[in-house]
Order: C-alpha cells, then structure tokens, then sequence
C-alpha cells in the first residue's frame, strides 16, 4: 500500500507540473517576450489582420505576386461550406494543410506542372519555360511556403508592373524591401516574402 500510495502521489504530482504548472508557464512567458510570435506573427493593416507572414496566401489577382503552389487549399473555405445543413448546424469540410509529396515520377504531379506551367506563360508573355523558376512550380516540403525566391519574384514583375500601372523599378524597390538573405549569412537561401510585397503594391494601389 505504501507503494501505491507513493506512485499515485508521485503521478499527480508529475501531472500538475507537466501538464498544468509547465504549459500555464510557457504561454505566460511567450505572451509577455513573444507576444507577436506566440500568436501567429500576424500582420495587421488599419486594424485587420490580413494574414500571417508566416504561412503563404493563395494570389489570383494579376495585380499582385503569386506565391508557391500550395498542394491543399487550406486557406479557404467555399461559400457551401458556410451554410448551415438541414439540422441547422454549419459543417465546415475541414480545410487541411500539408504537401501531396508526390514523386517526381508521379503522373498527377507532372501533369500538374505542366498546367501550371501553361498557365503561367499565358499571363507571362516573353518567358520562356525554362526560365520559370522551379519554385513558382513546386510546393514546399509543408505546402505552407510564404516565400519565393528573388528569381520568382524578379520574373513576375514585368506582368505585375502591367497590371498596376506602377513601374518595374518600383516593383523591384519593394521586393528587394522584403528580400531577406540567408540566416546567420550561411543557412537556407535569399528568399521575398509575398505577402508583405503584395500588401505594398495594395498600399501603392490605394486598395482597401
């Protein structure tokens, strides 16, 4: 009994640290050192939030730079998914987020890449395919990529510069404004955040 008595005593305490004591901590000190980070690094525009600058946004406006393929829309649900059903209750589909992770002999991953490759000389008149930057092509590991590289964002100005009126020489202001270089200087690669660029080219455009 004595036995029982101290594993049970020893397992209630364990759990009050680990699973009260320690998470209560943790929030409280991330609120207080990390406030913006611990809730999501969103970005705020005349009080709204517009979205995190660390999960990439679907773009279709031609006005604005489009990011990496996203292999699950998790960022949006249809209209039919807002309406309540018969017993009245609203039955979200579950937007998920993640990556297909197809290998490069998959069928639906090469004929995806071939659309999407069509699709973007149609709207980018004077590129040439092989000079489309591989990640405007491919998702990232987490589907969740807010980046691209500063070649993805060079060869879409001209389009984007046709659409907004506003000069390529701007345009190029602004992404070399969100261009970040390699961490510590040696880890990972130059990268453009597209959602803060596009926020400027809102902001430049005036748009609400």
């Amino acid at each position: 009994m004595k036995t029982l008595k101290r594993s049970i005593l020893i397992s209630v305490v364990l759990l009050i640290l680990c699973g009260v004591i320690y998470p209560l901590a943790m929030t409280g000190i991330s609120q207080l050192v990390f406030n913006r980070k611990a809730n999501g690094s969103m970005i705020v525009v005349n009080g709204k939030e517009v979205g995190s600058e660390l999960i990439g946004q679907s773009f279709t406006d031609p006005r604005f730079f489009h990011g990496r393929v996203s292999a699950v829309n998790y960022n949006t649900y249809t209209e039919a998914d807002t309406k309540p059903d018969k017993s009245g209750k609203i039955a979200y589909s579950g937007v998920a987020s993640g990556s297909q992770n197809l290998a490069p002999s998959n069928k639906a991953l090469t004929d995806r890449v071939q659309k999407d490759m069509e699709n973007f000389l149609k709207t980018h008149p004077g590129v040439k395919k092989e000079d489309i930057p591989t990640d405007l092509l491919t998702s990232s590991g987490s589907g969740l990529d807010p980046d691209i590289s500063p070649e993805a964002a060079k060869i879409q100005i001209a389009a984007v510069s046709k659409a907004t009126g506003i000069s390529e020489a701007q345009l190029q202001d602004i992404v070399n404004k969100y261009t970040e270089g390699k961490a510590l200087g040696i880890f990972g690669e130059p990268k453009v955040n597209v959602l803060k660029v596009n926020i400027e080219i809102a902001s430049a455009l005036k748009m609400k």
